[in-house]
């Protein structure tokens, strides 16, 4: 390719990367992440484990301590590793 032809496809690509809208985390639902909590069990995740559970699965969620923190965008939500109960977490708002 000549250096012409380059510049005019690097421009194009920047402009379509510009004018796509971005994909963000605030696409999820208080009903997702209940959703993601309650769908199975596990005694030996801790506030580290969780927290990256749910970042794998499209949530802003960061360990601060012994919970996790999880910003819904109009909301952030608290969560507290659970052991042995049913579910992952529990939360609170």
């Amino acid at each position: 390719m000549a250096w012409k032809e380059i510049c005019i496809a690097s421009a194009l690509l920047m402009i379509i990367a510009i004018t796509v809208p971005e994909v963000s985390a605030s696409n999820v639902s208080l009903s997702d992440l209940k959703s993601s909590i309650s769908s199975f069990d596990d005694p030996r995740m801790d506030v580290e484990d969780l927290a990256f559970y749910l970042a794998t699965h499209g949530f802003d969620a960061s360990p601060k301590g012994r919970y996790i923190e999880v910003d819904l965008g109009s909301r952030i939500y608290r969560l507290i590793p659970n052991g042995s109960a049913p579910g992952l977490a529990n939360l609170q708002a």
